[in-house]
């Protein structure tokens, strides 16, 4: 199975950045993607960003332009850059592993995940 180790989480002012980390380990496969989501209390939890292998990335509408995912393949981490934070970005943010290529911000095909790392944004 796919370790995921998340980490970066903390306490942000509205208009700050915050990166997030998602170490990864024990991938079997060349073919991969992994996936930021993040959850609210008593919400659904939604897909942010999502990047493959070759680097093709796929972003959720409300967050492109202010979030970046990227990889070092080298080190098997997957990163979210976060800008422009608002306090609504306020939720536990999650990796998720999956084998394949196909970009989908869809969490129920992803079978791997870390512990989470707290985001919260203040006013």
């Amino acid at each position: 199975q796919v370790q995921l180790v998340e980490s970066g989480g903390g306490s942000v002012q509205a208009g700050g950045s915050i990166t997030l980390s998602c170490a990864a380990s024990g991938h079997t496969s060349s073919d991969y993607v992994i996936g930021w989501f993040r959850q609210a209390p008593g919400k659904e939890r939604e897909g942010i960003a999502v990047i493959n292998n070759e680097g093709k990335t796929t972003y959720g509408s409300f967050v492109k332009g202010r979030f970046t995912i990227s990889q070092d393949n080298a080190k098997n981490i997957v990163y979210l850059q976060m800008n422009s934070l608002k306090p609504e970005d306020t939720a536990m943010y999650y990796c998720g592993a999956k084998t394949g290529r196909m970009l989908l911000l869809l969490w129920q095909g992803f079978n791997s995940w870390g512990q989470g790392t707290q985001v919260t944004v203040s006013p």
